[in-house]
């Protein structure tokens, strides 16, 4: 009998001490730290330096992976990446649905500890915040070079990147800086983007509107209205402003569709060809997968390396 009770209270003594333990153990632990990143749709408190990350935004990822960033999961269905992003396309990411429509029971099942949303996922903000913690860090065209500083700031706050981040900023206003003195001299210019055939202005402010706001190209013609499609133009239109300088993205090109004519075949007709921009050679393909679908700082960089290249040889002409 004595043997037995000295065993029971040997086991309940056992239960007490592991108990005590796991309480003093749930005291020790640290809570989760967080950070509160202000973004276009409003507050949001998010894990410091997240490990699971989804990133729905191309631009963001555009910048994400300049920081060298890892990423959890990325839309995969139906999305055409720019070279630079292709990576992101195999199966060392997860799939996570498509650029307007996220798999929600995917992204469920990864149980992600932050959401990179925005872009064209803004109008499902709110289910995608449903399931872990959500930023929308888009860059606002109408003050494109402080809102792109400011979001790559921000993601070297969230992931511990901040000299990365100082110096990828740095590299890219010297960039401008030692181009900006042949842009603002080299005349005026319309960029125009080319989709199933038919053409769009885009003018200052607006959503390519780099050239005129921060490189310093005259506008050849101003637009009423900015918009995010641009203004619908026609050859003979771009014949009457007369640009010395024509910005040209074609769509198509940049979504993967094969069918519809290129930017190129467009253009090239007796109307365009009378313009000063056609005479001197200044028609200046983009790229236009990288403008169109991403729009980061690597995308904005290399168009700078391009202007670059395409100004010092009309210098050496």
């Amino acid at each position: 009998m004595y043997s037995f009770i000295k065993v029971r209270f040997l086991v309940l003594l056992t239960v007490l001490l592991a108990l005590v333990a796991c309480d003093n153990k749930a005291e020790k632990q640290t809570p989760v730290k967080t950070i509160t990143i202000e973004h276009s749709q409003g507050k949001t408190e998010v894990p410091d330096n997240p490990q699971k990350v989804v990133v729905f935004n191309i631009a963001t990822l555009d910048i994400i992976d300049a920081l060298n960033i890892p990423v959890t999961a990325v839309p995969q269905s139906d999305v055409h990446l720019p070279d630079f992003l292709s990576k992101y396309s195999n199966n060392s990411y997860t799939n996570v649905g498509t650029l307007f429509e996220p798999n929600y029971e995917v992204l469920s099942s990864i149980q992600p500890d932050l959401i990179v949303a925005g872009g064209r996922t803004t109008d499902v903000y709110n289910k995608l915040s449903e399931i872990a913690p959500t930023i929308s860090l888009d860059i606002d065209s109408t003050d494109f070079l402080t809102s792109l500083t400011q979001r790559t700031q921000q993601l070297g706050t969230i992931f511990h990147k901040e000299d990365e981040a100082k110096k990828l900023i740095d590299d890219f206003n010297q960039k401008i800086a030692q181009l900006k003195p042949k842009t603002s001299t080299a005349g005026t210019a319309l960029v125009i983007m080319v989709n199933g055939g038919k053409m769009s202005a885009y003018s200052s402010k607006s959503r390519f509107g780099f050239v005129f706001d921060q490189l310093g190209f005259e506008p050849a013609t101003t637009f009423q209205d900015a918009g995010r499609h641009g203004n619908a133009v026609t050859s003979e239109f771009i014949l009457s402003v007369n640009p010395e300088w024509l910005f040209v993205l074609d769509r198509d090109n940049a979504i993967g569709n094969k069918e519809a004519q290129s930017a190129q075949q467009v253009l090239d007709n007796e109307l365009i060809q009378k313009t000063a921009a056609w005479q001197h050679n200044h028609v200046i393909y983009l790229d236009s997968t990288s403008m169109y679908i991403a729009g980061g700082i690597q995308t904005y960089s290399r168009l700078l390396d391009q202007l670059n290249e395409v100004l010092q040889k009309t210098s050496s002409n």
